[in-house]
């Protein structure tokens, strides 16, 4: 990492400032409150202590109470694995499995992991590390933070705040995106909408299956496909409801709390202030415009091709930013038409981006150190 921008404590007091910007944000305009709080505060946290004295022990230090959580649940993986199972125990999968075809949008919105990836070999940074920042355009915190601490721990805390803050402000970058590549027309195309009926046996078999095919696809992302489509297995399964309202509730908060404090307590100023930060946070932008951007135009390519069956509105929904993008993108749609009603179709196309953000992480951790060898770029 390069050398800190500012000096201390000034620094210090610049990283509590943007702590209280995140708690502000989340606490005015509500955006995404579960993880703006805890990891504004958290920053707020591991700021003080250097800004009375540089001799004080740190809380983010092996023997301080968040570096201790850090060690033992970001560096081992538990809390990225314990959020995928509360999260697959929230997911309805149902909309994807009445139209499976939606799974082309979410392949399109994971170009934003290579474009950045690209652009970060571009300005500097090693391979390993471009692999971590890219995955910042799945949308994903716990695959970002999964992958990020295999190949990049010095950029981890830079990249989870990063892939956290950008999740929270999707609405603000889906909204202009959207309505900048769309025309008027295209946003009032109406999909239709037939439920199909199936049996709640399809509801069950369908985890395992993703389950399988897509961890001998890309066996290295097995704890993360793995824990998500537990956690929904345990949902469908309808005889252990205690398990999957604990893993929804109990223990998918839980684990958010300390995830998001941990993740704030990275932001020291030593540690955040410096040019690498920066560069990270701009290739996080570019990950996150070009993921939306590329699902968008990928489904005006499938709106021409269908003579105007699909609205291009929902390719921005091919993201993991669930339920976010799906409520944005019904929004647009109904602010063009209060009648029509997108929902359906766009939350099929973001848990399906949901599915699609954990393979690609999956397939960048199994096949990254294969492709950059054949490329020369590491020994």
């Amino acid at each position: 990492m390069s050398e800190p921008l500012l000096p201390q404590p000034f620094g210090n007091i610049v990283m509590i400032a943007v702590g209280c910007v995140f708690i502000y944000l989340a606490i005015k305009k509500e955006y995404e409150p579960l993880l703006l709080i805890p990891i504004g505060f958290g920053a707020i946290l591991v700021n003080i202590p250097v800004l009375i004295s540089t001799e004080l022990p740190g809380i983010m230090d092996p023997e301080g109470v968040l570096g201790f959580i850090y060690a033992k649940g970001v560096l081992t993986d538990i809390f990225p694995c314990l959020l995928f199972i509360g999260i697959g125990a929230m997911c309805d999968f149902g909309a994807l499995i009445e139209r499976p075809w939606f799974l082309i949008f979410a392949a399109a919105g994971q170009l934003g992991i290579f474009i950045a990836l690209l652009c970060a070999l571009a300005v500097g940074f090693s391979p390993y590390e471009a692999a971590s920042i890219g995955i910042i355009g799945a949308m994903d915190g716990p695959t970002a933070i999964y992958i990020t601490s295999k190949f990049a721990p010095a950029l981890l805390g830079p990249v989870a705040v990063c892939a956290y803050s950008y999740m929270s402000l999707v609405p603000l970058l889906q909204i202009p995106i959207s309505k900048a590549l769309t025309t008027r027309k295209e946003r009032l195309i109406r999909m239709e909408y037939k439920p199909q009926a199936y049996s709640k046996a399809i509801r069950i078999i369908f985890p395992i299956v993703v389950t399988i095919v897509t961890c001998v696809v890309a066996p290295l992302g097995t704890p993360l496909m793995g824990s998500l489509m537990l956690g929904n297995l345990l949902k469908e399964s309808g005889v252990v409801r205690r398990l999957a309202k604990s893993a929804e509730n109990e223990i998918a908060n839980v684990t958010t709390l300390l995830l998001g404090v941990v993740i704030g307590g990275t932001m020291s100023a030593d540690r955040f202030l410096v040019l690498d930060t920066l560069k990270v946070f701009g290739l996080g932008l570019v990950a996150f415009v070009s993921a939306i951007a590329c699902g968008i135009l990928f489904a005006k390519l499938v709106c021409f091709v269908t003579k105007g069956r699909v609205n291009p509105l929902i390719g921005a929904c091919g993201i993991s930013a669930f339920p976010m993008a799906a409520r944005t993108a019904h929004r647009i749609g109904r602010e063009e038409d209060s009648s029509n009603w997108l929902l359906p179709h766009a939350m099929a196309t973001n848990v399906g981006g949901q599915i699609g953000s954990v393979v690609a992480g999956g397939v960048v951790l199994t096949y990254a150190s294969m492709v950059l060898e054949m490329l020369g770029l590491i020994p």
